[in-house]
C-alpha cells in the first residue's frame, strides 16, 4: 500500500496536474484576498481574522479538488491498467486507502503555503497578535475534515465511471449539493418540520460550527462518517470491478 500511495503521490507531483491544482489555489486565494477589492479581501475587513479565507477556500476546493480525484479509477478503468492493480498482493481497501490518501496529501501539500496568510494577518494585527489563533488553527482542522469529505466523494465519482469528465462533473455537483446545496433547500421552508433536519445533514452547517473556533464531537462524527460512507461505498464498487 505504501509503495502505491508513494507512486500516486508521485505522479501528481511529478506531472503539471498537481502543480497547476496548487498554483491556481494559492493564486486565486491570493487575489480574493489581497488584491481585489469585495467581500473577501482581508485588508478591507477591518477585523484581524482569517474568516474571509475559510469561507472562500471551500467554494475552490470543490472544484478543484474533483479535478484531481477524477482520475483516481476512471484512468485506470479507461486504460485497463485497473487490472494491473488487482494482480498485485493488495486488497481493494488498500489500493482504495493508497489513492485516498495520495489525493489527501495533495490537497494537505497544497493548504500548507497558506499559512503565510495566517502569519501576515497576525502581524498586521492592532496591536500585533490580536487576532484569535485558537480560532485559526480550529478552522484549518474544519477546512481540512471538509476537503477529506469532498476527496471521499471524489474518489467515489472516479470508481462508478470511465469517463474523467463525467466522474468530474458528478464528484463537484455533490460537493456543492453536500456543502450547500442541503442548507439552501432547508432556508426555502418548504420542508416543513424537515429544514431543519437538511441544514443539519450539510456540510457547511458542521463546517461553520467549528469555524467558531469550538471543537464539538458531533461536528468531527459527521466529517468522519461522510468520508467513512463515500470510502465504504466506493469499496463496494471495486468489489463488484473485480468480479
Amino acid at each position: 500500500m505504501r509503495a502505491l500511495l508513494i507512486k500516486e503521490v508521485r505522479s501528481f507531483l511529478s506531472s503539471i496536474i498537481g502543480y497547476i491544482f496548487m498554483l491556481i489555489f494559492i493564486v486565486t486565494c491570493w487575489l480574493f484576498l489581497w488584491v481585489i477589492s469585495d467581500y473577501y479581501n482581508l485588508l478591507e475587513g477591518g477585523v484581524a481574522d482569517l474568516i474571509p479565507f475559510f469561507n472562500l477556500a471551500p467554494l475552490i476546493l470543490l472544484i478543484l479538488i474533483p479535478s484531481i480525484t477524477m482520475r483516481s479509477f476512471a484512468e485506470e478503468k479507461r486504460t485497463g491498467t485497473i487490472e494491473l492493480l488487482y494482480t498485485r498482493p493488495l486488497t481493494d481497501l488498500k489500493i482504495l486507502l493508497a489513492k485516498y490518501f495520495a489525493g489527501l496529501t495533495l490537497v494537505l501539500i497544497t493548504l500548507l503555503p497558506t499559512l503565510v496568510f495566517l502569519v501576515s494577518i497576525y502581524f498586521l494585527g492592532d496591536p500585533v497578535g490580536v487576532m484569535d489563533l485558537g480560532a485559526a488553527l480550529t478552522s484549518y482542522l474544519g477546512l481540512l475534515l471538509l476537503s477529506a469529505a469532498f476527496v471521499a466523494i471524489g474518489v467515489f465519482c472516479s470508481a462508478i465511471t470511465t469517463n474523467q469528465i463525467v466522474a468530474f462533473i458528478v464528484a463537484m455537483f455533490l460537493c456543492w449539493f453536500l456543502y450547500s446545496g442541503l442548507s439552501m433547500l432547508g432556508s426555502y421552508a418548504t420542508f416543513a418540520g424537515f429544514d431543519a433536519y437538511l441544514k443539519y445533514a450539510g456540510m457547511d452547517y458542521h463546517y461553520e460550527s467549528i469555524k467558531k473556533g469550538v471543537l464539538v464531537f458531533s461536528d468531527i462524527v459527521y466529517f468522519i462518517s461522510v468520508i467513512f460512507f463515500f470510502l465504504f461505498a466506493t469499496h463496494l464498487v471495486l468489489k463488484a470491478l473485480r468480479k
